[in-house]
């Protein structure tokens, strides 16, 4: 699919229970985390960008604020992923083709794996691009649109997991370091991810 318009969607809405804080917010090597994810999407050129938000939504907008971004709200953010995922895809507009599902605390995520997704989606007749980590199936993911009703109609956890696992055998592949896959969900892992 030669010069298809690849969209991101981040998801950035959860509870961050586990962390006490909001984790979208902390400090990753000088700036928010959440605006860590939009600058690794966008360096990637990814276009348009919309970050699900939901917990602390004011303070979110104001990380965002000079930033290319649609932000769009999850209100039951203590919900499943898929709400998240849902509120994300009905902000894209027609002209979006597919679209790269990431998850913002996936932190050691970068900019050369979300554009090798999107170079393998221009190559390629596959409808969906899978990062693949050992032998775990996780974000970021490229959905073409021809795909996205399928995860409209998905409820629960794990970034459509079901639509990958459906379509497995259609996907692109990407293999990446398991280190990569680590996010951050703990005091310690914030820890760890600054002090590293």
């Amino acid at each position: 699919m030669s010069s298809s318009r690849v969209a991101a969607v981040i998801l950035a809405a959860g509870a961050s229970s586990r962390m006490g804080r909001n984790k979208m917010l902390l400090d990753v090597h000088g700036e928010p985390m959440v605006r860590r994810a939009v600058l690794v999407a966008h360096d990637a050129g990814c276009a348009p960008i919309v970050v699900v938000v939901g917990k602390d939504e004011l303070e979110m907008r104001e990380a965002l604020r000079d930033l290319p971004v649609t932000v769009a709200v999850n209100a039951d953010f203590t919900g499943p992923t898929s709400g998240s995922l849902h509120a994300g895809l009905d902000a894209l507009d027609a002209s979006v083709d597919a679209t790269i599902v990431m998850l913002a605390d996936m932190v050691r995520v970068t900019t050369p794996m979300v554009r090798a997704l999107i170079d393998a989606d221009a190559a390629s007749d596959a409808p969906l691009g899978v990062s693949r980590y050992d032998d775990v199936l996780a974000p970021p993911l490229l959905f073409r649109r021809v795909l996205w009703p399928e995860l409209m109609a998905w409820h629960g956890e794990g970034c459509g997991k079901a639509v990958v696992k459906a379509h497995h055998q259609e996907a692109v592949m990407h293999d990446w370091a398991a280190s990569a896959l680590r996010d951050v969900d703990t005091p310690d892992d914030y820890r760890e991810l600054v002090t590293s």
